[in-house]
């Protein structure tokens, strides 16, 4: 039978959205199937986001160095760094060296991914005394690459392009600048998030070249975009020892086609042709995974983070590492949780 014809393309997008069979959905009942699953979809996801920019040597260069004290323990140094990501762009970041490093040690260390605003200085709890930097900070809880160096951690914190020192070029008045530089970038067979994702993994390349750093032990953390970042990231990149995704895993149907809470620069062309969100996390598996999803956010509904989360917990399930996965459903809306976090990664990057 033909469907009912229609004027409405948001009726046709749903009509196309509900005849849609994810090809990759997961589904597999034994660890052989899980890996099957696993490499296939993987494999798939890197497609998707391609092409890939070409490596370049990093170059690192350290261009500014503060020393933010206090009590013993909660003291570390802040480098801003710049490295090469690909030939002719260069990523800047902000460096956490906890101060109580002793000469040879090496310790975990977490790459901090910032969503949506004033990028990596709101991270690491720089308002230069604004008051919406003061109240972003306070309001997200957003500063969790300071809060991971107090613990002991070093940390990265860079500017995704279009972002901070990277925003040159996304100003568009009365515009979304990641849309509009999304369609820039489409004429060109590229893709923001594919750009910044690689700019992520360039940063555990950067950690790997630090003395002070463990490269058995790098984490991921990040709340919205940067969960998103977190997300892809940690399914792509093994060297990803642990991941905290903070209020971004959720059914694409909730977020993205029913809201349009989505925008440029975290968009996989023809992702639901073959996966969800759930079973994108599911690949980060058998690593330790925490999901953190506030049961009050507007942007990112609980019914479409349960439902992925569900989908996530099957995948360790028939891994057989169930324990690995944890999930910190609060109350509370879009912001950094961290009420199990910290202890969560101490044990698993620590431990």
């Amino acid at each position: 039978m033909a469907p009912t014809r229609t004027f409405s393309m948001g009726e046709y997008i749903e009509r196309k959205r509900r005849e849609t069979q994810p090809k990759l959905a997961f589904r597999a009942k034994t660890v052989e199937e899980w890996k099957a699953w696993k490499d296939e979809l993987e494999a798939t996801i890197e497609d998707l986001l391609a092409p890939w920019p070409q490596t370049a040597p990093l170059e690192p260069v350290t261009i500014e160095a503060v020393e933010e004290e206090g009590l013993p323990g909660q003291a570390y140094r802040r480098e801003k760094v710049v490295f090469t990501s690909e030939p002719g762009m260069a990523v800047v970041a902000w460096l956490l060296i906890p101060s109580d490093i002793s000469k040879g040690e090496r310790r975990p260390a977490l790459l901090c991914c910032h969503g949506h605003g004033h990028a990596k200085d709101a991270i690491v709890g720089l308002s230069h005394g604004e008051r919406v930097r003061l109240a972003e900070i306070a309001g997200y809880n957003y500063d969790y690459a300071r809060q991971a160096a107090l613990r002991g951690f070093v940390a990265i914190a860079p500017d995704w392009r279009g972002f901070g020192e990277r925003s040159l070029g996304y100003g568009f008045p009365g515009r979304d600048g990641c849309n509009v530089m999304f369609l820039k970038a489409l004429l060109l067979g590229l893709n923001p998030l594919t750009l910044n994702v690689w700019d992520a993994r360039r940063c555990l390349d950067y950690l790997e070249t630090r003395p002070e750093v463990d490269a058995s032990r790098i984490g991921c953390i990040g709340l919205s975009y940067g969960g998103a970042i977190t997300l892809f990231t940690s399914a792509l990149d093994e060297r990803i020892r642990a991941a905290v995704v903070s209020c971004y895993i959720c059914g694409l149907k909730y977020f993205a086609l029913d809201m349009g809470h989505f925008c440029g620069s975290q968009h996989v062309p023809g992702i639901l042709q073959y996966a969800d969100l759930g079973d994108v996390a599911g690949l980060i598996a058998p690593r330790p995974l925490l999901v953190e999803s506030g049961i009050k956010d507007e942007g990112f509904p609980i019914e479409g983070a349960r439902e992925a989360f569900e989908t996530v917990r099957r995948v360790y399930e028939v891994a057989g590492v169930l324990d690995r996965l944890e999930k910190d459903e609060f109350d509370g809306g879009h912001r950094w949780s961290g009420r199990i976090a910290w202890t969560w990664l101490d044990k698993w990057l620590k431990g």
